[in-house]
């Protein structure tokens, strides 16, 4: 299978560089970047006025949670966790947690997410809708124990089987992850248990860290230190681990995650939403820390739109910190990009020839992305998931013109509305 992509506005390399040239692909990588490509191919696209973008890797999020849109808003973290979000959860079977994910998956590919990071239940049925879909998922079983012995057999059994399905999938587009909740819903027995299977067997770990004050009130109360400071302590950290938040971190924090080359996804939308408090990002980016985008859960977003969340992200640092050269576009661009391929240790988030084509094309022919004067601003400050017109992940048209091509649009919607009755 090969595409041809000409006539567009290229971000070419690691740098950013804006060609007006084609793209040639074959199977599933970039092997050509130049100007009037001559080479056949099974599909053309003419991508004249538009620009081509290296799709965007959403570095944490719960797809299925769009079934929870709207459902409780306007409330702190924990009241809006423990007497909203968890007793509907405890709701979701499988087939309702993957008519969830159909929704996510559905809007992510319209929004131009290649890849996304995803802690869920049900996370085999959220696997195959990531096969059926064509995009690529890292997927992790969210593990919660609360202290509990027998919680930490069956969550670790549980994590171990839907690491077996997927893996039973064969597919590279699909990867299994182990995703521990937070340091103050597992034990240190659940989270050492987690380190080990991750070495053993070559896999990454996500888990959220230092999202609220409260959260640092309980750690502290329990073990007399940080979160942080408690996961390096037990030999959690490696450079193999995302943490999710890290709202609340100290010098001494970014210290240890820097040693250890932890990566963070920064989800600035629900931290506002929720007012968990605004991260660090200058600190963390001068101290070499790998920060990635992400925009959590639809419930607590309220979308999954990676272009609105660039935007908020640059907006957010530059008025907290009182500095409009803070979060300027190419770096925002680079963590909704590159930054996440490094995390997930993936060669993508660039176009350049050998990377993985995994790639998006936006429509510039409209008045909010005219006249076309800067290419990463438009992105990060004008643009939204609508602009989207075209995904393309592992060489494989997902979306073409707007319309979706390996999904049933219209029955995901009504599936979803279905579902949420069955929730209420």
């Amino acid at each position: 299978m090969s595409i041809l992509i000409k006539n567009g506005h290229i971000i070419y390399g690691e740098n950013f560089e804006v060609l007006q040239a084609d793209i040639l692909i074959e199977n599933n990588r970039i092997v050509k970047v130049a100007k009037e490509i001559s080479e056949a191919a099974d599909t053309v696209i003419d991508a004249k006025g538009r620009v081509i973008s290296p799709g965007f890797i959403n570095l944490h999020t719960h797809s299925p949670m769009g079934l929870l849109r709207g459902l409780a808003d306007d409330l702190p973290l924990m009241d809006w966790l423990e007497k909203y979000i968890w007793p509907r959860e405890a709701k979701l079977t499988r087939e309702l947690t993957k008519a969830g994910a159909y929704l996510g998956v559905l809007e992510m590919i319209m929004t131009g997410t290649t890849a996304f990071l995803d802690m869920y239940f049900h996370m085999d049925a959220v696997a195959e809708v990531v096969k059926e879909s064509g995009l690529r998922g890292y997927l992790s079983y969210g593990m919660i124990d609360l202290g509990d012995p027998d919680k930490t057999e069956k969550e670790i059994k549980e994590a171990l089987r839907t690491m077996e399905f997927i893996d039973g999938l064969d597919s590279e587009r699909i990867q299994f992850v182990f995703g521990p909740h937070a340091p103050y819903t597992c034990s240190i027995a659940l989270l050492e248990r987690v380190r080990e299977l991750a070495n053993e067997h070559g896999r990454l770990i996500t888990i959220h860290v230092s999202e609220t004050q409260s959260e640092i009130g309980r750690i502290l109360e329990r073990y007399g230190k940080s979160p942080v400071e408690l996961l390096n302590d037990i030999g959690f950290l490696g450079r193999d681990v995302i943490i999710a938040h890290g709202v609340w971190l100290d010098s001494k924090d970014i210290h240890i995650l820097a040693r250890h080359r932890v990566s963070i996804a920064h989800n600035p939308a629900s931290n506002m939403k929720l007012a968990s408090g605004v991260m660090p990002l200058g600190r963390l980016l001068n101290a070499g820390i790998n920060v990635g985008l992400g925009t959590d859960g639809s419930a607590s977003n309220n979308n999954l739109d990676m272009l609105e969340e660039m935007k908020l992200a640059a907006l957010l640092h530059k008025v907290y910190n009182f500095d409009p050269t803070a979060a300027n576009a190419k770096t925002i661009f680079k963590m909704a990009t590159q930054n996440g391929a490094k995390a997930l240790c993936l060669n993508a988030g660039v176009i350049k020839e050998g990377a993985l084509a995994d790639l998006v094309i936006i429509d510039f022919n409209q008045p909010h992305l005219r006249p076309i004067n800067n290419v990463i601003s438009h992105i990060v400050y004008s643009a939204n998931g609508n602009d989207v017109e075209t995904t393309i992940v592992d060489g494989r048209i997902l979306m073409l013109d707007r319309e979706v091509l390996t999904l049933d649009e219209e029955r995901i919607l009504e599936k979803a509305e279905e579902a949420i009755e069955k929730l209420a």
